[in-house]
């Protein structure tokens, strides 16, 4: 028996003694539920894949974590809790101070720690480098000013990792820092924002001489911007096969769907839903080939942007035909009798409104794959971005 079988074998052996089943509906049970799971994981020696052994990861290599991904997606799982797994955790294992990934890292692994992003602001969402939240020098600590806008469950956040103005505004990217901030901190303000689904998943913080210590910044003053390059290539790469095997689901059950409406005898219909299994098949390749260079190179690099505006318009488009294909039925909302499968379609394509605009806008993609990877010339109306 390979290695590789007996991976597969023991992670299908875990999952099925202690998949934890059907989330409960309020938030707080759900937030509880999904660190529960991730504190199984990490207890059973199952969590971090890609993350190395002495971060309290499991250090896999390539075609397990394939494997991990694919068997993992077999069964409805609550989601990590916040962004740390996926985002900050990879960015202290290459950046962090021996301190930094004692405190940080095996909990964020667990969620004990759960973390939200403060990068994009009301006048600084795709042109970051303009960014105003500015961190003053004190001794040893840093106080913080500002506002951050767009944050992703930040009211759950016990931990925020931001980006501040440590230099004069006309630095812009040569004048930013990257810091560690407790959420409860005094003069942390967390308000959320309800967006067009109903729910509120976003939220806006505020900064009001907000006290930090210097040992929470990750690398060098002013040298934040290449810091945050990394955490922003892994959050467009991190979980890519698990997105992909995610969507292999999504697409199967669009075809159950448009069966069980009785659509599948229109040859267009067909040829649409053929489409979309070819294309779920193209993101788990890309995937495949994204987290390839990771493994050899330890950065995903500016192809990132490939698999990140690629999976937008994939998952947009997918659920506007969902949302087609059930006609009239496509206009009623979650809570109306007559709604098909709890309106979850309808739902999908309000929440993935946002998908070409949320972690970079599909425009800014576009940008860095032509000059990152195609190596055209960059447009003279936008500013430099490194």
């Amino acid at each position: 028996m390979s290695d590789d079988t007996e991976f597969r074998e023991s992670l299908r052996a875990f999952l099925k003694e202690h998949a934890p089943g059907r989330a409960p509906k309020g938030a707080a049970e759900r937030l509880a539920f999904a660190k529960a799971w991730a504190a199984t994981k990490y207890d059973h020696g199952f969590a971090g894949p890609a993350w190395p052994r002495d971060a309290g990861g499991m250090g896999l290599p390539f075609e397990q974590q394939v494997i991990y991904h694919e068997e993992m997606a077999r069964y409805r799982l609550p989601a990590m809790p916040g962004t740390g797994w996926e985002m900050v955790g990879p960015t202290i294992i290459k950046y962090g101070t021996p301190e930094q990934k004692e405190k940080y890292l095996r909990a964020t692994l667990r969620a004990d720690i759960v973390w939200a992003q403060g990068f994009s602001e009301p006048e600084a969402g795709s042109d970051l480098p303009g960014l105003r939240t500015t961190a003053r020098r004190e001794g040893d600590h840093y106080v913080v000013n500002g506002q951050k806008v767009w944050n992703t469950n930040a009211e759950k956040a016990d931990m925020l990792f931001v980006l501040v103005r440590t230099g004069t505004q006309e630095a812009r990217q040569k004048g930013i820092s990257y810091l560690l901030i407790d959420a409860h901190a005094p003069g942390v303000t967390v308000r959320p924002i309800r967006d067009i689904t109903g729910g509120e998943h976003f939220c806006e913080i505020f900064f009001d001489e907000v006290r930090v210590p210097v040992s929470q910044r990750v690398g060098e003053e002013n040298e934040g911007w290449r810091i945050a390059r990394t955490t922003l290539g892994h959050e467009r790469s991190a979980g890519a096969l698990n997105q992909a095997a995610f969507y292999r689901r999504i697409v199967d059950e669009l075809i159950a769907l448009a069966r069980e409406r009785g659509a599948v005898a229109d040859t267009g219909i067909r040829r649409r839903l053929a489409d979309f299994d070819v294309r779920v098949r193209v993101m788990n390749a890309h995937a495949a080939r994204t987290i390839a260079s990771i493994v050899a190179t330890g950065e995903p690099g500016p192809t990132s942007s490939v698999s990140r505006l690629y999976n937008s318009v994939f998952e947009q488009e997918l659920h506007e035909f969902a949302v087609e294909l059930l006609g009239p039925f496509g206009l009623l909302g979650r809570d109306d009798p007559d709604t098909v499968q709890r309106g979850r379609w309808t739902g999908g394509w309000l929440a993935t409104r946002a998908s070409t605009i949320g972690a970079g806008t599909a425009e800014i993609q576009r940008n860095t794959i032509a000059e990152q990877v195609l190596g055209l010339p960059r447009d003279p109306a936008m500013p430099p971005r490194s």
